[in-house]
């Protein structure tokens, strides 16, 4: 019969004699994986807040073009309407009759002796979303449109982008055929009766005057909304690098479990260093749930 096999006594007193010793006994290993873990975390958090802050400088140069255009759009406004403004001081302009725009159909006859603007209705946003472009608008406090801004989901901002864009892209179509028609009169009319090529030149530029000014007012809130998202994003950004931080320090806490373990597994002191390193590793892994549950 073979003999029983016996663990020599050097190696027993090296063993983990109870359960909590076993446990402590897996430290170095446990506190790697979770050192690794949360590096992982730090790294992916810093990767969010960059492409947050590159998607906002993306959306802030959307957001100066439709600045650009707001701004072009008020000086052809301010400069058709200068323009009526000196016609009408060097000469007798009359109403434009009706009976002048032969074959027009109804809205460019409106627009051209009423200063009718085609209908197309200013984008309805929700209440969040206007009380947070109101902060903007009011040039608030940063802090108040930030405040503004955690009440609005940026799903919620993506649909009122869509809703402002459809509103200016609807206003000009409604536009484009009066437009034409106008370009079309303007040059049948000039080789006409001069009174009547000054009128309709007048009247012309009332409505031109007018349409530029609901365009900038239409491009006016598609730039707000992009603004918006631009502190939106930026916002999200300065999270996820707080955020990358703290995991940070929760990743150095558990190296610092990691070495520490392994100086008392070297030393042989497993009662008290070992206790250090499982304190060590339990703080680690609260003060990164914490940060992700929520910072």
């Amino acid at each position: 019969m073979a003999e029983k096999i016996k663990i020599p006594d050097a190696v027993k007193a090296d063993l983990p004699p109870t359960k909590w010793g076993k446990i402590l006994g897996m430290t170095p290993i446990v506190m790697t994986v979770i050192a690794t873990m949360l590096a992982g975390l730090a790294s992916s958090e810093m990767t969010k807040a960059q492409y947050d802050r590159s998607l906002a400088a993306q959306l802030q140069s959307k957001a100066g073009d439709q600045w650009s255009y707001y701004q072009a759009k008020k000086l052809r406004s301010a400069v058709a309407h200068n323009t009526l403004d000196l016609l009408a001081a060097t000469s007798d302009v009359q109403p434009l009759e009706a009976a002048a725009l032969q074959n027009a159909n109804t809205a460019t006859v409106a627009a051209l002796t009423k200063n009718q603007l085609p209908e197309a209705a200013s984008a309805k946003f929700d209440d969040s979303v206007q009380a947070a472009l109101d902060a903007l608008d009011n040039s608030k406090p940063e802090a108040e449109i930030v405040a503004a801004l955690n009440q609005v989901k940026p799903a919620l901002l993506a649909q009122s982008l869509t809703a402002a864009q459809d509103a200016a892209t609807a206003f000009d179509n409604a536009s484009k055929p009066i437009n034409k028609a106008s370009d079309k009169f303007d040059e049948s009319l000039m080789a006409g009766d001069k009174n009547v090529f000054r009128s309709f030149s007048a009247a012309r530029l009332r409505y031109t005057s007018a349409r530029y000014d609901a365009e900038s007012r239409l491009n006016m809130a598609v730039a707000g909304i992009y603004e918006l998202q631009v502190r939106q994003n930026n916002y999200t950004a300065e999270k996820h690098h707080a955020r990358s931080g703290k995991f940070f320090y929760g990743m150095l806490a558990s190296q610092l479990a990691v070495i520490i373990s392994t100086f008392a597994l070297a030393a042989r002191q497993r009662s008290f260093l070992w206790s250090i390193a499982a304190v060590a590793g339990t703080a680690a892994v609260s003060f990164s749930l914490y940060v992700y549950l929520y910072v």
